[in-house]
């Protein structure tokens, strides 16, 4: 196989490959924080005794609204959102940054194949746990453990993803960004449809588990399919081999890259840890502007994504039930749709060039939501407090910033991630992905800061 016969993706099977991965990364986690009402409910000191109490009123009020706090609320229960989000957010920063520096250690299929069963397994054992009856704070601490498990794995998996898609044309990208904006607007639905059906908790939380079970059995098929497409083996042989070099399909697929770093330009394990270090030194000066760019775009996404757009009340609702629907479908159906349909263009368009100036002008432009948003009709963090001055207090105000909010979001981070690979040496590619992966996270993180003080302004 040479670079001259370069074969083409029959029937889209290698993009439709990557899109499910995308969405077996974030769809297991997304039905996990969407179960979040059912995991406090369990610490309330009044339902400890048995999850199968009737709490069809209580969960409809709390689906339909995160801020609703369920009677007799413990301390566990009280705290359960805070601690989530550390044991969320410190492992998926501490081992995407390992994951990029000790990816050409561990072989791609182990890390990969290893993180999905590893979050298959965490599922199964959620699942089960629904029917199980024991102690809040036994409840508590398996819970955490459940999170920094999900989160840790699914890093190593996300950033592998990136690196692997790094070394396919850059639009191959794309439907990892896409699969994974699919999986914000199914847990959406899902959320809307439990309120619509009044269902109990602990019901729509074992569907939720069940389903994010059956979407990461079918990303480990998807995976184990991959290698035999000839389109994928193709590019891997690019990346991995020099052009003297004459090796089989099946060296390829079985991934023998240690005699071949130092041929296709990537240190070998006998390399002086100097060249190393430069070699990463040279990738983050190369990829600095898109890497820093999805780092941007995530601060200010959740930054202000849900902690102030959750708290934005409807002005025309009155006593309708749109009032009980205009979070879910205001807020985030709205926001997971144009987040997902941004995503999805970059399949088709990818303007502005990966040098344009453009790109980064269109990134810091995105500032200038935070406040169009926080001056919509955000109600007040305290009962009596007193409230900030609207300028976009009707609903038709809000839902346009959001979609645009999203829009953008969704479009010029898959352009990054996108570009991020291809501004590196083929043979660098995959270090590179798992680098931009690194920065996506920080991002996240950097965002979820943020999001206390922007919340404290309104």
């Amino acid at each position: 196989m040479t670079t001259s016969h370069q074969p083409q993706d029959r029937y889209k099977a290698v993009w439709l490959i990557f899109f499910v991965l995308g969405l077996g990364t974030l769809l297991p986690w997304n039905f996990f924080m969407t179960a979040t009402k059912y995991f406090t409910s369990r610490l309330d000191v009044s339902q400890n005794v048995s999850s199968d109490t009737d709490q069809s009123c209580e969960s409809t009020k709390a689906l339909a609204d995160p801020t609703v706090s369920l009677p007799g609320r413990s301390s566990l229960s009280a705290i359960f959102n805070n601690v989530m989000t550390l044991c969320a957010m410190l492992p998926l920063l501490v081992f995407t940054c390992l994951n990029s520096f000790l990816h050409q250690r561990v072989s791609q299929s182990v890390r990969i194949l290893g993180s999905l069963v590893a979050i298959l397994l965490v599922f199964l054992v959620t699942a089960t746990l629904v029917k199980v009856e024991m102690d809040a704070l036994s409840f508590f601490v398996i819970t955490m453990i459940k999170i920094v498990l999900i989160n840790s794995f699914g890093a190593i998996l996300q950033a592998s993803l990136f690196g692997l898609a790094g070394v396919l044309p850059a639009n191959y990208t794309a439907p990892i960004m896409s699969g994974q904006g699919l999986a914000g607007f199914f847990t959406s639905v899902a959320m809307i449809c439990a309120i619509a059906s009044g269902s109990e908790l602990s019901e729509s939380a074992f569907g939720y588990f069940i389903t994010a079970c059956a979407v990461v059995l079918l990303a480990i098929l998807c995976y184990l399919a991959l290698p035999r497409t000839e389109f994928y083996r193709h590019y891997l042989q690019l990346n991995l081999a020099g052009p003297a070099e004459q090796e089989t399909k099946l060296d390829l697929i079985r991934e023998e890259p240690k005699g071949r770093r130092e041929e296709s330009g990537v240190p070998g394990p006998n390399s002086p840890p100097t060249d190393r270090n430069q070699s990463i030194k040279a990738i983050l000066k190369s990829i600095c502007v898109p890497a820093l760019s999805v780092c941007f775009i995530f601060t200010v996404t959740i930054g202000l994504f849900p902690a102030v757009t959750a708290e934005v009340e409807s002005s025309i609702a009155g006593t309708s039930s749109w009032k009980s629907y205009f979070i879910p479908v205001a807020c985030f159906l709205n926001f997971n749709v144009f987040d997902w349909l941004g995503r999805s263009l970059t399949a088709v368009c990818m303007w502005p060039g990966q040098d344009s100036r453009w790109l980064p002008v269109l990134v810091a432009s995105r500032i200038v939501f935070i406040p169009l948003l926080m001056l919509c009709n955000v109600k007040a963090r305290h009962c009596g407090a007193q409230r900030h001055h609207f300028v976009f207090k009707h609903d038709a105000w809000f839902i346009a910033f959001m979609a645009a909010f999203a829009f953008s979001n969704g479009y010029l981070a898959s352009l990054c991630m996108c570009f991020g690979p291809k501004k590196v040496k083929p043979a660098e590619a995959e270090t590179a992905g798992n680098i931009m992966s690194f920065f996506l996270c920080l991002g996240l993180a950097l965002g979820a800061v943020l999001s206390f003080l922007l919340r404290a302004l309104v």
